[in-house]
């Protein structure tokens, strides 16, 4: 029997697979300047046009409002981060800590959506990044089971996370960790748009995306395992 955090890395994993096959969801998982210019790239191909918006202290933007300020700056980012440490005790995409996370509510539907993150995956594993449509299903776009699992920029723990979902458009988007007790910050320059419904390419993730899967499978492969070695030893 898998215990209830690996059973929700692996309803993850499944939510990650089938987009791929479908083309209806898609993640970015990059450092910061390879994992924009993905985000861009796959925007553009889905027919979508790109807006950024650099973050300041203020919480109200002409496209879109943040539930709580950005105080905060953290190298290889620009703009100013929200300190969204991760705040529960249940890990996974149906955890409890989506509430110590930020929302971005826009005047006009989007349907892709990406952001900066720094200071994450340095302690506290397994630690997992979400982002969720209009109060949707959890969307993994992050994994780390060490400080290897980060895909830094130029050294520093700064990396670019996103989501698209051709299957409708939406007008809020959250983010959020599972890594109690680490430190989290989101913010920079936000990316969105709204792309074209049925448009994301049926394309294979970039190698960082088939990466956290495998990650994410591996673990969910070795808790069985290991279940069934106690299991076996109990018995004997």
């Amino acid at each position: 029997m898998i215990n209830g955090y690996m059973k929700s890395i692996a309803i993850g994993m499944l939510m990650l697979a089938p987009a791929t096959v479908h083309a209806t969801t898609s993640v970015v998982y990059n450092n910061v300047p390879n994992g924009q210019s993905a985000f861009d790239a796959t925007v553009a191909a889905a027919g979508g046009v790109l807006e950024t918006q650099i973050l300041g202290v203020t919480t109200s933007y002409t496209d879109f409002t943040i539930s709580k300020p950005a105080l905060n700056t953290y190298p290889e980012i620009t703009g100013q981060l929200t300190d969204i440490a991760p705040d529960g005790t249940v890990r996974g995409p149906d955890g409890d800590s989506r509430p110590s996370g930020i929302k971005f509510t826009f005047a006009a539907p989007i349907n892709a959506f990406g952001l900066n993150v720094g200071d994450w995956g340095t302690c506290c594993y397994p630690s997992s990044l979400y982002i969720a449509f209009d109060g949707g299903p959890a969307i993994l776009v992050g994994m780390a089971l060490s400080d290897e699992d980060v895909p830094r920029t130029n050294g520093a723990y700064s990396m670019f996370v996103g989501a698209l979902d051709d299957s409708s458009t939406f007008t809020t988007a959250e983010f959020w960790g599972d890594g109690f007790g680490e430190a989290l910050y989101a913010g920079g320059t936000i990316r969105y748009s709204a792309i074209d419904i049925g448009g994301l390419p049926p394309t294979v993730p970039e190698p960082s995306t088939w990466a956290m899967m495998t990650l994410g499978l591996g673990a969910v492969a070795a808790m069985v395992r290991r279940r069934r070695n106690s299991v076996a030893t109990a018995l004997a």
